[in-house]
């Protein structure tokens, strides 16, 4: 027990240090956190109507799918083995495609559309957006400051992370890149628009295959054996449903919520791609591959959401 709380004591401190490291980007990040808590607080002060409920069931129908699209990617490692470099760095290319597609087309978009409708300014309502596109922004920057994980570019960073195994490092990394994924679920469903959250969940579900995989085959290349890979690859996408959880409490608050948080998600998914996702698949040196993935990936999603959406 004392050791736990030795331990505790010392993250805080560790964190305490990182904060002064930073004074700017810590009060940006606390101030954004706290807004969207106070979103995601005033939602269950509200409580749910039935109608809401119904919206709140798709939000969780949707965080489970890219839940199990996660760990039916990570699955395929016991079917495909190795996989060459090129062919995975083509693959999170895609991924990061659908991932910036999804953003503009079915977050920033209807974003811009429900802010529209709440205000008579198209200058108010592209501010809406934009604030949300910056805490989303901000958010994230906190997140991967504060908080223990690896780049394969940079190595270990965050508080306390040389005391962290490099493994559990990188489960935290990727950890961070399906939370806003499952935010942008959970907002798409906030008004139980299905034209908006079928395409978005769809997409998030296809990419997270891929990555999935990517991360099984990374932890088995690191030592791991097949089963502890799947079991680990898969527990990532746990952050999905909560994300979903806080992405429609933070949307269904209040009406100017909604097109906030869309831009709240479209910001953070754009951060993990631009920060995590194209660093990874330009690693090895298959930019090309990678590019022609990633336009893939973008165009697809583009169909999906005009032809369907």
């Amino acid at each position: 027990m004392s050791s736990s709380v030795t331990a505790y004591q010392e993250l805080l401190a560790a964190w305490r240090l990182q904060a002064k490291a930073n004074p700017w980007l810590t009060r940006a990040f606390l101030t954004t956190l706290g807004l969207l808590l106070l979103l995601v607080f005033a939602s269950a002060l509200h409580g749910l109507e039935e109608q809401h409920r119904a919206h709140f069931r798709l939000a969780n129908y949707g965080g489970l799918a890219g839940f199990a699209a996660t760990s039916t990617g990570a699955l395929l490692i016991l079917f495909l083995g190795r996989v060459r470099p090129r062919l995975q760095d083509a693959l999170l290319g895609f991924a990061a495609g659908m991932m910036l597609a999804a953003s503009a087309f079915s977050l920033i978009l209807p974003g811009l559309e429900a802010a529209g409708e709440l205000l008579t300014s198209t200058g108010l309502a592209s501010a809406v957006v934009v604030a949300g596109i910056a805490m989303g922004t901000l958010l994230m920057l906190g997140l991967d400051y504060f908080t223990p994980h690896t780049h394969e570019s940079t190595g270990p960073c965050g508080p306390e992370c040389q005391r962290i195994g490099g493994i559990w490092l990188f489960v935290f990394a990727i950890a961070l890149h399906n939370l806003p994924e499952g935010m942008a679920i959970g907002v798409s469903f906030a008004h139980g628009d299905l034209t908006v959250g079928l395409p978005l969940t769809t997409a998030i579900a296809i990419q997270d295959i891929p990555e999935g995989f990517a991360v099984a085959l990374a932890l088995q290349a690191s030592g791991l054996s097949k089963i502890r890979s799947i079991l680990i690859a898969a527990a990532t996408g746990l952050l999905e449903p909560l994300g979903a959880i806080l992405g429609f409490s933070m949307a269904s608050s209040i009406a100017i919520a909604y097109p906030l948080s869309m831009g709240v998600a479209a910001g953070a998914m754009i951060f993990v791609v631009s920060h995590e996702v194209i660093p990874e698949t330009h690693r090895n040196g298959n930019q090309t591959m990678a590019s022609i993935g990633l336009m893939g990936g973008f165009m697809l999603m583009m169909f999906l959401d005009t032809a369907f959406g």
